[in-house]
């Protein structure tokens, strides 16, 4: 690649971006409690995690007691009491998510069945610390934590169910539950039935909550209910999921017929003319549960495709290593297969999509450390104001939508405006802040869950192709081909992809989230006129189009008049939940790099080319980005409307009879040269399916997309010089793990 180095005088990148980097882009600089969390989890992912998969602990799907051993070590590592508050045997006090991404993150970079378990143990936890009673969480977070002289007892999460096409309705419940005694004045006893499918952790769990649907009249609905390993009945772990991905996690389909006491209803339950009310149906709790969860399960994909650049980047290098024939120091001896641009171009763009859903998933992790104490806050007023759940406070809900418009309108015109009473009245509504926040995390979770695993496993797959045939081997560096078979589990746990756009396509047209995303907009082109090299600009004009586009969808009818935008048309809804996914991947991206920018005096010797790199990373994914949008974008617009026919007179409106452009010509020499249509006198025409198409009321989408495929310009150029960076970049001498 030699005409490259005229591109740039930046410098390069000279290594792999470390810790330094890391902490920065993703914002725990400050946080010396996840730093250490970070290398702990990082001890225990490449020693004894690569050591077993290298050892071909995979290689079996019953839990073994090599597979076993890993729980002491997540013990040890501070990884299991990382959910827990410190006065329940933790050391992390506040919100965790942030904190249960790195450690999903670093697991994975090795192996996604270890990150799973551990990430299923706080799954299991979760509907009891998002829902339980006080009396609950305390006393299930507390034995949940390691103490000394007392291994911790460990959850599971039973929802899905043996029903046909498991897994794509959660609403939809086989399981059980009917009230087996009642004694006068005392607590009724549950009895509960249940069959599991796909449930992690049930080779070593000791309690598991479980969803189930009342089967008694004397008691209503659905819910969440705990299940110990020694209630009275049947706790019958199962026989393991024989699963080709996630070995190192145990699955199984287990079996439960027992009776525990109501109080193990999670949230509680009231007596209401005889019959047992739960709290939360099991629809409230999963909702709470899975909007967090889904995070770090993103992020496990992230970061398999980051841990296959250094493989990658070695196997490049030594391909030709060896032979007589290449001498040391021929370029070819020291660039091997870096010499084709096809493979460093390629190589980028698995980089680039790492580093975007990395950003993307991190952010959304922050958001829902904000959201908590703000959640909770919000739930305060509204019980001092009388306000319950439901659909009581989804209209409460409704009534303050002015306020928090008012707000972003107010947050974004300067610092005059937030300088106002009123704009510090608004910032003290904990109500406001909370639609404000929320109307985000409701768009960036399932976007973190759609985008980066489902093109995070295309993009995987692309990685392990740069490998040759060594990346579909058991002793692939990286263990490459293990990760790109563990991403397609990560496409479909906690919801399949679906799932994710359908929610997408009803939180993406909220009317706070569309008034943030505007200001987003803005924010780009701020951050293009100081770093035009990120593709900011190329950005904010995707995201015009894409908005533009969303309003014309919500208005527009199609050919036969049928309403474009409606919750069952999802040929129109789920592309466009898809088009947003790359906009606030990109957008997470370039704030990261630009945060890095901001506190470059942070960083260790080469951080000229680190930032240089990584904002060409930026630019080529923003182009690819825009890519997309403008393709789902043009499809949806365009091809919901009738082609125009040779056959239809009001289609041949635009067209020029010959004898018209013998005239036009006589008087004009040459313009018959800018005519599209013609109609020949004896009733021919161009041989093609009809008229050219010339849609009214589309010239503002043909002026965007115009634009947005003139922002593309030096795209291209980012991605050579970045390739010329991977030529240059120093990497360790050998692979750190397995070891």
């Amino acid at each position: 690649m030699p005409a490259t180095s005229t591109l740039s005088s930046a410098e390069f990148l000279k290594t792999l971006p470390g810790d330094d980097v890391r902490q920065i882009l993703w914002r725990f600089q400050d946080r010396f409690d996840l730093q250490m969390l970070v290398q702990s989890v990082r001890g225990v992912a490449r020693g004894p995690v690569a050591r077993l998969v290298a050892q071909g602990g995979r290689l079996t799907h019953d839990w073994t007691p090599e597979k076993n051993s890993l729980l002491l070590e997540f013990d040890n590592a501070g990884i299991t009491a990382a959910f827990m508050e410190p006065h329940e045997g933790g050391y992390i006090e506040g919100p965790k998510n942030l904190a249960l991404s790195l450690i999903a993150f670093e697991l994975a970079w090795v192996d996604g069945g270890a990150a799973t378990a551990s990430l299923a143990t706080h799954l299991g936890l979760a509907p009891i610390h998002e829902k339980g009673t006080p009396e609950q969480q305390a006393y299930y977070m507390s034995i949940a934590a390691p103490q000394p002289g007392r291994p911790p007892k460990r959850a599971a999460f039973a929802l899905t169910e043996p029903i046909p096409y498991v897994g794509v309705e959660t609403g939809i419940l086989c399981g059980k539950v009917r009230i087996a005694e009642w004694p006068e004045g005392g607590e009724p006893i549950l009895e509960v039935s249940k069959r599991g499918r796909f449930i992690t952790n049930m080779g070593f769990a000791n309690f598991v909550t479980a969803a189930v649907e009342s089967d008694d009249p004397r008691l209503k609905g659905t819910m969440m209910v705990i299940l110990h390993e020694d209630d009275p009945g049947i706790f019958d772990r199962g026989t393991p999921t024989r699963k080709l991905v996630h070995q190192l996690s145990s699955t199984a389909d287990p079996v439960f017929q027992l009776k525990v006491p109501a109080n193990r209803i999670i949230g509680g339950y009231k007596v209401v003319d005889g019959t047992v009310i739960p709290t939360y149906d099991h629809g409230n709790v999963i909702e709470a549960v899975f909007r967090r969860t889904r995070v770090g399960v993103g992020l496990m994909t992230s970061a398999k495709l980051l841990s296959a650049i250094e493989p990658l980047i070695r196997y490049h290098r030594d391909r030709f290593r060896g032979s007589g024939a290449v001498a040391p120091g021929s370029p070819r001896y020291e660039l091997g297969l870096q010499q084709k641009e096809d493979v460093t171009h390629r190589l980028l763009d698995v980089w680039a999509t790492g580093e975007a859903g990395s950003s993307l998933g991190f952010a959304t992790a922050r958001i829902f450390d904000a959201i908590d104490p703000v959640e909770k806050a919000k739930d305060k007023v509204f019980a001092e104001q009388g306000i319950g759940g439901g659909t009581t406070a989804l209209k409460a809900l409704r009534k303050r939508i002015p306020d928090a418009l008012e707000f972003i309108e107010l947050n974004g015109k300067g610092e005059l405006a937030r300088q106002s009473a009123r704009y510090a009245e608004l910032a003290a509504d904990p109500v406001v802040q909370f639609m404000i926040v929320d109307a985000e995390a409701s768009v960036l979770c399932p976007a973190t869950k759609l985008w980066n695993t489902g093109n995070g496993s295309r993009v995987m797959r692309e990685a392990v192709s740069l490998m040759g045939g060594y990346g579909i081997t058991e002793d692939c560096p990286g263990f490459l081909g293990y990760k790109w078979m563990d991403t397609q589990l990560e496409a479909t746990y906690e919801g399949p992809e679906a799932v994710q756009r359908r929610q997408l396509s009803v939180t993406m047209t909220s009317e706070v989230f569309l008034a943030q995303f505007r200001q987003w907009t803005q924010e780009m082109r701020k951050v293009a006129a100081q770093a035009p090299g990120t593709g900011a600009c190329t950005l904010a004009s995707a995201m015009n189009l894409w908005a533009w586009t969303l309003d014309y969808l919500q208005h527009g009818k199609d050919a036969s008049g049928q309403r474009l935008y409606q919750g069952t048309r999802q040929g129109v809804t789920f592309p466009m939940a898809d088009a947003l996914c790359w906009l606030v991947s990109s957008r997470c991206q370039i704030l990261d790099v630009e945060n890095l920018r901001k506190n470059a005096d942070q960083l260790q010797d080469g951080a000229e080319g680190t930032i240089q790199f990584l904002t060409d990373l930026c630019h080529i994914q923003t182009a690819r980005a825009a890519g997309e949008v403008a393709r789902i974008c043009t499809e949806l617009v365009y091809g919901y409307m009738l082609h125009p026919s040779w056959t239809r007179p009001e289609d041949c409106n635009n067209c020029f009879r010959e004898e018209e452009l013998q005239q036009i010509e006589s008087i004009i020499p040459g313009s018959s040269g800018f005519v599209v249509d013609v109609r020949n006198d004896d009733g021919t025409h161009s041989r093609k399916a009809g008229p050219c198409v010339h849609a009214s009321g589309l010239n503002d989408f043909t002026r965007l997309r115009n634009k947005l495929d003139g922002c593309l310009a030096g795209a291209m150029l980012a991605k050579d010089r970045a390739g010329e960076s991977l030529q240059k970049v120093m990497i360790p001498a050998a692979l750190d793990y397995p070891l």
